[in-house]
């Protein structure tokens, strides 16, 4: 065998080599799985999960900024090795109605239609116009998917979603 480089043997492809910061991800983490000796973190920008072979003392509904990397020999499970702010986030049915300017965004679209609009100050506000007989089910839809909701909230800065609903009016609320 030769002197070749082992990077671009066929045997070695995938193999991790090379510097000790190699495979280290900095990023925005949610906590989806948290219990005493290991964690779940998944990026919210790009999807990737990470298990964490142990549990830096995160909770789910927590949200990382930091970085992980994995651990020798095998790469398989992580650590968050460095953390530059944590913060919890909540998901909540608010007994409120849709604000006064959510229910003119509904009444400009079809059923099925979303608005997306900034919030005055950090976050926003999607308002989804939806059958008024299938409002509650479609509130329960919306917060059957905790995970996308606590996901975006994470990519938005914010700590709280608020679900409001009245008749063919749905309106999510992400705020600090």
């Amino acid at each position: 065998m030769t002197d070749a480089d082992p990077d671009l043997d066929e045997s070695n492809r995938g193999v991790a080599s090379g510097s000790e910061d190699e495979g280290e991800i900095e990023g925005t983490f949610l906590v989806t799985a948290a219990e005493a000796d290991s964690a779940v973190l998944k990026n919210v920008e790009s999807g990737q999960v990470h298990t964490l072979s142990s549990n830096p003392g995160v909770e789910r509904a927590d949200v990382v900024e930091g970085v992980v990397a994995p651990d020798p020999p095998l790469n398989v499970s992580y650590q968050l090795i460095e953390t530059t702010t944590r913060r919890s986030l909540s998901v909540a049915r608010s007994d409120e109605p849709p604000t006064a300017h959510s229910k003119e965004l509904a009444a400009g679209q079809d059923v099925g239609g979303l608005a997306l609009e900034e919030r005055a100050g950090t976050g926003e506000i999607h308002v989804i116009t939806v059958p008024e007989d299938d409002t509650e089910a479609a509130v329960d839809d919306v917060l059957d998917d905790e995970e996308q909701l606590l996901s975006r909230a994470a990519r938005l800065g914010v700590n709280r979603v608020e679900v409001r609903s009245s008749p063919g009016v749905l309106s999510v609320r992400y705020m600090p």
